[in-house]
Parts: C-alpha cells; structure tokens; sequence
C-alpha cells in the first residue's frame, strides 16, 4: 500500500469526519507548465488522484500528451481538457484522442467549449464533440462535461440559465447513449447555498449525472479575487470583497474551509445529494492546494470507483 493512502497521524482527530468523507476521490487540476515544477506527483497527492490537465489556447498538443504521460506513470487517473474551440476539425479530433490513448494510457477526458469567444475550427460547443461518437469509439470510460452553479454570461448573456440548463439535459439524455460514465465538473465559486439549490434544481429537472463541484484551492486575497473575475465568478465573488475589507485577513490567505464544510454536512444530512465529489483549482499553486486537503483528511486514499 502507498505511504499515500493513509491518513496523516497528526490530524486523526482534528479531522471533521464529514469533511474527510466529502473530500475522498477529490481531484485536482494542473497545466503543463505547472506540472513541470513538480518534481514529484507521489510527494504531493494520494495515489490513483484524477488530474485534470488543462489545455490552454496556444499549448502544443505535445506538450498536453508528455504531461499527461509523465502524470499516468506516477500512478494517477489523468483527464486532459478538450476544449472545442480550439481544436481544428474532426482529423484532429481523432488525432488527439488517439496520442492521448497510445502515448499516455488516457481513456478519460473532461470536454468543453474553451474559453474563446469564437471556434477556430469546426467545434464551438462540447455537444459536437460528443456527437463524433470518437471517444466512445476509442473506448474512453469516463466523459465529464462542465456544470455552471452561478450561470455563465457567454452562454446566456441575459443572466438566466435557459442556454446552460438545456444543454446539461442535452447530455443528460446522451449519457444514455454512452458507454463512459459522465459526470459533471463545475467551476469554482465561494459559496454553498446557490450550489445546493443549483445542485438540487438540476435533480429536479431529470438530471441525474454525478457533479464534482469546483472548488478553489488556498491562494492570497488578490490572486483568489483576481481568477475569479477572468474566470467569470458571480454572485459569490461578494465572499471576497467581504473578505478584502477585513483588515485583519487581508494578507491572510483565503481558504475554502466554509463552503468545504457546510457542503460536507450537507451531504452528511442528505446522502442523495447529487455531489459527488470536489475537484481543486489549485490556485495558489499544487503544493499549497495538497496540503491543505492533506491536512484536512484528504490523504486518506481515493474511492475504488470514480465517477
């Protein structure tokens, strides 16, 4: 058994059990040129982690296949990033499918519509990706798609949900096609009460695919403000401008320890509840997010299935 897997003894029993429940099989995600400063996975994250790598506009698909490789080889579940919007076409659809598979050992992706306001190529949205019928051709076992719980102003500039709720119940009705389980990988946000309505109205809508509720890994103030609002952030940005008005805290760095437990409890509460899992933005950097998580029993191994 990896040294990994077991709980650190000096947190036994300051642990909130909830918590370390809530926070078992987390992920994490990292980019290539963040993962090069990592000199070694094994010293950092719990054996059989999921890392998602994020492809970045501009990042070479070399660089995305010898990250994922290098990840997979330190003994973790990797999920690279294909956001539609940059890939070109069908051709070279396929082509990364195929490198990811034969290179890396990768049969998982986390599929998006990127960050562009434009396709560069024939893709625009996650929906034509998954349409191909490539990954489920490749023999890809898990397919996780982005969840919005504030909304998201690209997709429906007048504020509502209309455009995103459609689409999440457009791949509710594709999960039913698919042989990779789907799950739902959501951005950040600093609150729990617009994720638990957000979580529950999605149940109440006939959707039922597993939500990993993104969660925002330790980071100073201004870096935690300064993400959120390229990132899109809504209405719970208000935790951080709370925040920066507290002299005492500002140079404090911002931790997710409120919204980590009032969901944990919640879930304790409601076992049904939809999420089921949390997956780290480290944005404060790798090491800073694992420890965190370690320290709050987040080392104590990942579940034997995944969704």
């Amino acid at each position: 058994m990896s040294l990994f897997n077991l709980k650190p003894k000096m947190v036994t029993d300051s642990v909130n059990p909830n918590v370390e429940s809530f926070l078992q099989g987390y992920s994490i995600e990292v980019m290539p040129r963040t993962a090069a400063k990592v000199e070694d996975f094994r010293a950092l994250l719990p054996s059989g982690t999921r890392v998602y790598i994020a492809h970045i506009d501009g990042t070479p698909i070399d660089d995305m296949v010898e990250t994922a490789k290098r990840i997979t080889d330190e003994g973790y579940d990797v999920m690279p990033h294909f956001p539609a919007r940059i890939i070109k076409d069908r051709a070279t659809l396929e082509n990364w499918i195929s490198r990811y598979a034969n290179e890396a050992g990768v049969k998982q992706a986390l599929l998006l519509a990127g960050g562009l306001d434009a396709p560069q190529g024939d893709f625009e949205t996650s929906m034509q990706l998954l349409e191909t019928g490539l990954f489920d051709r490749a023999g890809f076992t898990n397919l996780h798609v982005a969840g919005h719980p504030e909304g998201n102003r690209d997709i429906d500039p007048d504020g509502t949900r209309k455009n995103v709720d459609a689409a999440l119940s457009w791949k509710q009705e594709f999960s039913k096609r698919t042989h990779a389980k789907m799950a739902i990988a959501t951005q950040f946000c600093f609150e729990s009460e617009p994720v638990i309505e957000w979580a529950n109205n999605l149940v109440a809508q006939g959707i039922d695919i597993p939500v990993h509720i993104g969660i925002a890994g330790p980071a100073k103030l201004q870096t935690m403000v300064k993400f959120a609002i390229a990132c899109g952030v809504g209405p719970s940005l208000r935790v951080l401008q709370r925040r920066a008005k507290d002299v005492t805290k500002l140079m404090l760095p911002f931790e997710p320890n409120d919204i980590i437990t009032e969901l944990a409890d919640h879930k304790a509460a409601n076992p049904d509840f939809n999420i089921a899992q949390v997956h780290f933005f480290p944005l404060g950097g790798i090491k800073t997010n694992a420890t965190w998580a370690m320290t709050h029993g987040g080392a104590s191994g990942v579940p034997a299935v995944q969704s």
